[in-house]
């Protein structure tokens, strides 16, 4: 049932001056190792809302593609 899943990661705390980066996630969790889905991290902050909208994009075009 998830061989068409995809993944999803909110960056959250985006605002704070040392957060990790969107490309150290991807290495950290060493996400260019999967292959067979799509995955995609999305920065955000949650206290302004940035980024929810764009991430909650990406889902939704996901669910276009199935």
């Amino acid at each position: 049932d998830l061989k068409k899943a995809g993944l999803l990661i909110f960056a959250n705390k985006q605002d704070v001056k040392e957060c990790m980066t969107v490309a150290e996630i991807s290495q950290f969790l060493k996400l260019t190792s999967i292959k067979d889905h799509q995955w995609h991290i999305q920065a955000c902050c949650a206290l302004t809302g940035e980024g929810l909208c764009q991430g909650l994009e990406w889902m939704m075009s996901r669910l276009k593609i199935r």
